[in-house]
């Protein structure tokens, strides 16, 4: 089977061409998972594959509780995104607790 022309990124049951034997071979790069690519996959469909490239991270933000327990969250965005079946990104957003400790939370009490 030949993947030429063909390749596909992440899970695509479209994404296949006759083997050999003529069952389905796989040109989508989900096929490395499940090991039912076509013969010339990787020489075809990997060549090409840009993996994900993410910035830094952003700074936290504030406590979203300004009195008591919350949350913080931070985030990065996708400098190259990923293509033909490169590697996916990795998360793009973080989140943490916190304890709010605003100077006006002692005098409520």
């Amino acid at each position: 089977g030949g993947c030429r022309h063909r390749c596909c990124p992440g899970r695509n049951n479209a994404c296949w061409a006759p083997s050999a034997r003529g069952a389905r071979c796989y040109c989508d790069s989900y096929c490395e998972r499940t090991g039912d690519c076509c013969q010339d996959y990787r020489a075809a469909c990997r060549h090409a594959a840009v993996g994900c490239v993410v910035g830094p991270w952003g700074p936290w933000s504030g406590c979203s509780s300004p009195c008591g327990v919350g949350s913080k969250d931070r985030s990065r965005q996708v400098t190259i995104p990923p293509r033909h079946g490169g590697e996916p990104c990795p998360d793009l957003k973080q989140r943490r607790g916190c304890l709010g400790d605003d100077p006006a939370c002692g005098a409520t009490k």
